[in-house]
């Protein structure tokens, strides 16, 4: 089979596998969820690789949490209001509101969450194969759930900006912070309670009903297609999976990790590591495959919803150096605003690689829409993002100056 017949044929498979569970609604935590990830299962097994499903405690939307403690900082607001000695209550309510906010959004304690949020099961699939006494551990990761959509997420505006101010675009390097002004309104509210400000505290009062009005839209949604994100990263991941199996590396051990409840800010993950990160040793190493269908692949510097944190230098230098090798375009530089599962073993101390795709704009296109479907899926790109991350796992089993 000549080259571009293989990857022709590779293409076909990502586009079955994407068109096959776009099909299905999967919220974190929800039957949908549960479903694809037992298919995957199966498909992995089908590989001839010892798969299972994972279940763990999680909830099942940031929206429920967020729009709480948002409506947390509109009561604040109104005490601060009546005054008296409840304006200093008003102060200290609202300022727990908002660190609770930020706390959540973090990846934190979600102590909130604990004791605010039902929780349900997640459903995480796990592959473990390479060599089990091996000193080193590849980690790829992925999602397979999807999210809702909502007003929040329509891409118009940035577009509007793209065409009319490229040059800003260029400049560009870092997403919008769009959880600053979530964790602000409440402080807002802290603010006019402290100063005794009406006028101000009703302005944060606003801004939090706006941000309930943005989770209620949310949170009262179905999931969308989401074959981009992140069926992208699950196709590409069985690409990985099957490479692996026609010509097995040696040296490494390597774990497949397609995780639940990406969607509701990393609860998947964050199960996965409560079961098995200290299990994991030293020489560990996180490849994550995340929206991998827009075209131009990206290697994230760092995210952070609240503060910035990069990632080790070294792991993104080497895998800079394989896609250079493979003649894969890779843009590095830019950082996220948004969270990927790739902040939880970043937290940990574990190397990480986050292997993302943008547009011409540095958008996700169709990102958290109904038009996140499988045409609009670059095949081209995923297939670069499994060769890529097939290529860090050769790279780590068999190590040399990057």
């Amino acid at each position: 089979m000549t080259a571009d017949a293989e990857r022709g044929s590779r293409q076909n498979r990502i586009a079955d596998v994407i068109t096959e569970y776009s099909a299905v609604k999967r919220l974190p935590t929800s039957p949908g969820e549960q479903a694809v990830a037992t298919s995957l299962v199966a498909r992995f097994t089908a590989l001839g690789l010892p798969a299972r499903l994972e279940t763990v405690t999680a909830t099942s939307s940031y929206a429920l949490p967020i729009g709480l403690l948002s409506a947390i900082g509109i009561a604040a607001g109104a005490m601060g209001i009546v005054g008296g000695v409840l304006r200093w209550a008003a102060v200290a309510v609202a300022i727990l509101a908002a660190a609770a906010i930020a706390d959540d959004v973090a990846g934190g304690a979600r102590w909130f969450r604990r004791i605010a949020i039902p929780r349900r099961q997640a459903y995480n699939v796990v592959v473990e194969t390479g060599d089990p006494q091996a000193g080193r551990t590849v980690v790829v990761l992925t999602h397979h759930d999807a999210a809702p959509s909502g007003v929040i997420f329509d891409q118009r505006p940035m577009r509007w900006i793209a065409r009319h101010l490229p040059k800003l675009i260029a400049m560009a390097k870092t997403s919008p912070p769009l959880w600053w002004p979530v964790i602000g309104a409440p402080l807002v509210v802290a603010a006019g309670a402290a100063a005794g400000l009406i006028w101000l505290s009703l302005t944060g009062m606003a801004l939090c009903l706006i941000n309930v009005l943005v989770m209620v839209d949310i949170g009262r949604r179905d999931s969308v297609p989401g074959a981009n994100d992140n069926l992208s990263g699950v196709a590409a991941m069985l690409g990985v999976a099957q490479a692996i199996q026609e010509q097995p590396v040696a040296g490494v051990r390597l774990i497949l990790l397609s995780a639940g409840a990406e969607e509701a800010l990393q609860e998947g993950i964050r199960g996965f590591a409560r079961l098995h990160f200290a299990d994991l040793g030293p020489q560990t190493w996180f490849v994550n495959l995340e929206s991998v269908g827009s075209g131009n692949l990206a290697l994230l510097e760092g995210e952070g919803p609240v503060l910035m944190c990069d990632y080790q230098a070294e792991f993104k230098d080497l895998a800079s150096a394989c896609a250079a090798e493979l003649d894969i375009p890779l843009t590095r530089g830019l950082r996220s605003r948004n969270s990927t599962d790739s902040e939880v073993p970043r937290r940990h101390g574990f190397p990480v690689a986050t292997i993302v795709s943008l547009d011409g704009d540095k958008l996700i296109p169709h990102y958290h829409q109904d038009t996140d479907t499988v045409e609009h899926v670059d095949l081209d790109s995923v297939d670069d993002a499994a060769r890529l991350a097939e290529a860090i796992i050769r790279r780590v089993a068999d190590p040399r100056p990057a």
